[in-house]
């Protein structure tokens, strides 16, 4: 039986696809852009709903469409929680300690005064909104950290302060709230704090021990592997849902806490659960800010004034460098990243979801202006996105506080072709490591001056010493088959599978030998084995880099290297591409060809005779 619908509402199934349609689409194409992803979600979702009136969530999901938000957001910090081990901190501790804890009550004040002689709003609804506004997003943070690839230690900073600062605002929220109830009605104010202190105590011990029930079922195999993922669904919304029954909004809490447990558990599954809660909340960030964007009343924006500009204009370059430079002024962090952190505070989707309810509730209450505090989130939103989505990179550039300039390669192996492979990378400007366990192979590279980390590269050492960030590619060379799999699979879905690279299996060709697809990396340089490409070496083949023009194109150099093995290109950006199989090489000019010669070809003086700077052929 069909379901009816209003005239021009879409069906409830159709809404949810359109939904999802349009925020994974909004991802991609921002991806292919190269520009923030968040600006296009938040730019797509006001011309679906408010200016085409294609989609409006009220009218097409209907009583859904809260709870879907309250949820997503719920798994979110969940999710948020999980990639907090304290191994990751280091030594950004004592800044995230004085973020949350200085911080938060340091911007609460300050964002209050922002709305009571910028906005204009009364008292009551200052500090409510004021509360709210101490979060920074995570759902916000994540993907410009992705895009902006900082260095570690005010990555850390930020995606730490927004996770944790998430529920505290939340919490701030309803402290203030609950003070606006003691005044406005008969309620006693010790019966408030009461609620108050309750409501989080059983938030907190309700993580806490979730976490580790789930812990010690997971370790102990109460659960079956394929059943882990949705029990944790489950209990994360158990959570979530008996945590909000006690003291509103105090489910962000208890949900965070309770990521934060079992990512500091040690579980071996941990990696999976952790990489299918990153996809599913690419999937709910998405809906979340088309939703949230669909949804916004061109009429409720009409109430707001030119005070309101100036609100967000003293948010952004006062509130929250203030609150920033407040915090962390005895810390001996460099100053370059004290101003990164300073001028990036994104504000998210908890900011405007949280803020639209209690904006109801002072309504409730008679505090008239609360009808405000719904349309300032949502600008004060849209300015942060858009501002940070487009500087964050830029100033970080500026500030030299990116983990490279030229995304680098990680060389795992570190043998004589790894070495001299290095060496070539390094002089045509690639960032490079060499990793290898054992460090009488990596003697020479040290030598060479070339960075190089002793140890296995999947360990948590390696995580907590090499800034991963810094580096696009991994190529697996070691002399040992299994061990380069293990590898390109492990890392494969950090840095992409098509970044990841392998040297080709002896016996892959083998069908007794020959592996699933998912499993290994790509491989290049036509198949090249480690004992190959080594013989090679030992032949007297060297590397080259060949810089193409005008008149020496890429024909030009086929033809006068016929036995040339091409590993990889430069672009005219100055990124490098190794070329797998099927791949197209970007041959125009300025592009430069990274290959190995035989003796006869590497001897000829020709374009190729210097690696980065060569002469017409």
């Amino acid at each position: 039986m069909a379901v009816e619908t209003a005239a021009g509402a879409l069906d409830p199934v159709a809404a949810v696809a359109l939904v999802g349609a349009l925020g994974v689409g909004a991802q991609w194409l921002a991806w292919q852009l190269r520009m923030p992803a968040i600006v296009l979600m938040l730019a797509v979702g006001v011309i679906a709903g408010p200016v085409l009136g294609i989609f409006d969530p009220q009218r097409d999901i209907g009583p859904f469409y809260l709870p879907m938000i309250s949820i997503a957001v719920a798994i979110i910090l969940f999710e948020g929680g999980l990639t907090l081990n304290f191994h990751t901190l280091r030594d950004a501790a004592s800044g995230v300690k004085r973020l949350v804890f200085i911080g938060a009550p340091v911007g609460w004040l300050l964002s209050t005064l922002a709305l009571r002689y910028g906005a204009g709003t009364t008292w009551e609804s200052a500090a409510v909104f004021g509360g709210i506004m101490i979060v920074t997003g995570p759902t916000v943070i994540a993907p410009l950290l992705r895009s902006a690839r900082l260095a570690r230690r005010p990555a850390a900073l930020l995606q730490w302060e927004a996770i944790l600062n998430d529920p505290v605002g939340a919490l701030a929220a309803v402290l203030a709230l609950e003070v606006v109830i003691v005044l406005n009605t008969a309620e006693q104010f010790a019966e408030a704090t009461w609620t108050l202190v309750w409501g989080i105590t059983v938030a907190t011990v309700l993580g806490i021990g979730a976490g580790y029930a789930l812990s010690w079922a997971f370790r102990r195999a109460k659960v079956p592997e394929y059943m882990k993922v949705p029990v944790l669904f489950v209990v994360v919304l158990g959570v979530f849902a008996v945590s909000d029954l006690i003291l509103h909004e105090s489910g962000l809490l208890a949900v965070t806490v309770m990521g934060i447990v079992i990512a500091n558990a040690n579980l071996p599954s941990y990696e999976e659960m952790r990489r299918f809660k990153e996809h599913a909340t690419v999937l709910l960030v998405s809906g979340v800010f088309i939703l949230l964007a669909a949804s916004l009343d061109f009429s409720a924006l009409s109430q707001l004034t030119w005070r309101s500009i100036l609100f967000v204009i003293v948010v952004l370059s006062v509130v929250r460098p203030v609150t920033v430079f407040l915090a962390l002024y005895f810390t001996d962090l460099p100053i370059r990243e004290k101003i990164l952190v300073a001028t990036t505070g994104p504000r998210g989707v908890v900011l405007v979801a949280v803020a639209g309810l209690f904006g109801e509730r002072l309504i409730g209450l008679g505090v008239e202006d609360g009808a405000l505090i719904g349309p300032l989130a949502f600008i004060l939103v849209a300015a942060s996105v858009v501002v940070h989505g487009f500087t964050l990179a830029p100033v970080a550039r500026f500030l030299k506080v990116t983990a490279a300039e030229v995304p680098g390669v990680i060389l795992v192996g570190g043998s004589y072709w790894t070495t001299g492979l290095a060496e070539t990378l390094k002089k045509a400007e690639i960032p490079v490591l060499v990793t290898d366990a054992n460090r009488g192979h990596l003697r020479r590279a040290r030598e060479l001056g070339i960075e190089t980390f002793f140890g296995d590269v999947l360990s948590e050492g390696a995580e907590l010493r090499v800034d991963m960030a810094g580096y696009k590619i991994v190529v697996a060379a070691t002399d040992n088959e299994a061990y380069n799999t293990l590898v390109a699979t492990d890392l494969g879905p950090e840095f992409g599978r098509e970044n990841v690279y392998q040297l080709a299996r002896e016996k892959a060709a083998n069908a007794r030998h020959a592996l699933p697809s998912s499993l290994g990396g790509r491989t290049f340089a036509g198949n090249a084995t480690y004992n190959e490409l080594n013989r090679l070496m030992w032949q007297n083949w060297t590397f080259r880099v060949t810089r193409l023009s005008e008149e020496y194109r890429m024909k030009e150099w086929r033809e006068k290297r016929p036995e040339a093995k091409l590993l990889a290109f430069i672009d005219t950006a100055g990124e490098i591409h190794f070329i797998g199989k099927d791949d197209e090489v970007a041959a125009g000019p300025g592009v430069r060809l990274v290959s190995m010669l035989p003796p006869g070809e590497a001897e000829t003086v020709s374009e190729d005779q210097k690696p980065t700077s060569e002469k017409k052929g």
